[in-house]
């Protein structure tokens, strides 16, 4: 069995009025961040949905010097983006598809998302979402630390900084050793 991770991709990462939004490149991939979540679901793999999750001007989370505030416990923002926040309330109780709140860059920091993956002998994550150079980089190298194997979809990861992505890209293959599909 092999995971989906999505990660970040919700209004306030992709929507144009999105408070840390990475724009037109993190638009563009919607339709393949959907596909690939349709295509995993339906093979029966599983499906995580590991989500940003901030409290306002919260004076001990660190990003709150970095960024503007975004990802906001309760509002529109933390909506999945696009039509993959409806593909997700269609699927959100099948027991093949999980969602978590994660308050760092990784997906796996401070949450249970290495236990999921464990549970079902999971050893190969694909990654998809954004920004590729923080929230997924950081999942990434988690990953690779963890001892999975990678996959990192190029057409299904953004970023706001084209020099970042691309650096990104690079280090996934080239550091961390994965797949860059």
């Amino acid at each position: 069995m092999k995971a989906l991770i999505n990660i970040d991709y919700t209004n306030d990462f992709v929507a144009e009025d999105g408070t840390l939004t990475c724009g037109k490149p993190g638009q563009a991939i919607h339709d393949k961040v959907l596909s690939l979540t349709k295509e995993f679901y339906v093979a029966g793999e599983f499906v995580a949905f590991t989500i940003d999750k901030h409290t306002e001007n919260d004076p001990y989370h660190p990003e709150t010097g970095l960024f503007p505030p975004h990802n906001i416990e309760g509002t529109d923002g933390r909506l999945l983006y696009g039509d993959l926040e409806a593909y997700y309330q269609e699927i959100k109780n099948a027991k093949t598809v999980y969602y978590t709140d994660k308050r760092r860059y990784s997906a796996f920091n401070g949450t249970d998302l290495e236990t999921k993956l464990r549970e079902r002998d999971i050893k190969e994550v694909h990654l998809v979402g954004v920004c590729t150079d923080i929230c997924v980089l950081h999942t990434a190298v988690d990953a690779y630390n963890k001892g999975f194997s990678i996959i990192v979809h190029q057409d299904a990861v953004a970023s706001f900084d084209q020099a970042g992505h691309e650096w990104a890209l690079r280090h996934f293959k080239n550091t961390l050793g994965a797949k860059v599909v």
